[in-house]
């Protein structure tokens, strides 16, 4: 008798590990500020602040979040700087076992912009499966599945446009996860567009990966390849560092200065523009981030 299957990660996630890698906790982009709270009633309040050092613009949002545990309950109403307003509601393991509702919906009121997509994903031992249907947007309906058996995946996601009655987009996915390493490859927009990833525990303190993206309908053709490593300086602070194929290096540090308060600094530099003056120069960017949290 087999051993059940452990619950594969999301069409979304395929990838995850080596995309976390690579893409967050580089804040090189200006400075931005983030601050939560939470209440003994289960309400958490955020609210987050950026300012873009390139268009020198100010964005933010506060956001309530409310989480209802013993219900699977949790609603999210998000205010922004843009006057958007933007609501969640989720329900999880009330009905089935293994099942999620979300309903999110969104209105700029200046304009009369509205969205509304209604979401569902039921997971379980071997199986992730998604869809969502966009309520004012075709309407279009969008399904995926990762099937998942002793670490290897596939995967595969399509959109269905009711309203012209056709698929309006698919891809497919495979991959292996194991414990230390994991290996993606994805085929998306139409199959025209390929991503690779690879990314690799190296120990406790040190992970590594690799990502590259083909386009062919790009004129130029070539592979954007980008590798990365991060390292677990203590158990308060790490170190990250990427280069791309263009020639593009960037370092995030990030430090946990005292419980509840972090800070994460950034740098970007374009070497083959070394002569481009820094930070102000176009080619190399500077950034910070810190989170207050209680």
């Amino acid at each position: 008798m087999s051993l059940p299957q452990p619950v594969p990660p999301s069409w979304k996630d395929l990838g995850k590990s080596s995309n976390d890698l690579l893409g967050k906790d580089y804040h090189f982009s200006g400075s931005s500020l983030e601050v939560k709270t939470k209440t003994p009633s289960d309400v958490t309040f955020k609210v987050a602040g950026a300012r873009d050092a390139k268009y020198d613009q100010i964005n933010g949002d506060i956001e309530a979040k409310y989480a209802d545990k013993k219900h699977g309950l949790t609603f999210t109403q998000t205010w922004t700087t843009s006057n958007v307003l933007k609501s969640q509601v989720e329900l999880e393991n009330h009905i089935v076992k293994g099942l999620k509702l979300d309903l999110n919906t969104s209105l700029l009121p200046e304009k009369g912009a509205k969205s509304a997509t209604f979401n569902t994903a039921y997971k379980q031992s071997g199986l992730h499966f998604r869809s969502a249907l966009d309520v004012f947007k075709g309407p279009t309906f969008t399904a995926d599945a990762v099937v998942g058996r002793e670490g290897f995946l596939i995967g595969g996601e399509a959109a269905y446009n009711v309203t012209e009655g056709k698929i309006s987009r698919y891809a497919a996915a495979v991959g292996y996860n194991a414990p230390e390493y994991a290996v993606t490859l994805l085929g998306l927009n139409n199959l025209n567009t390929f991503t690779a990833s690879y990314y690799h525990r190296v120990s406790s303190d040190v992970e590594a990966g690799a990502k590259a993206i083909y386009d062919s309908k790009l004129t130029n053709g070539g592979v954007a390849i980008e590798v990365g490593a991060k390292a677990y300086l203590d158990p308060l602070s790490s170190i990250k560092a990427k280069i791309s194929n263009a020639g593009v290096l960037a370092i995030g540090y990030t430090q946990t200065i005292r419980p509840g308060v972090k800070a994460s600094f950034g740098l970007a530099v374009d070497t083959q523009k070394l002569n481009d003056p820094a930070p102000a120069g176009p080619s190399h960017k500077v950034g910070v981030h810190l989170v207050f949290e209680s």
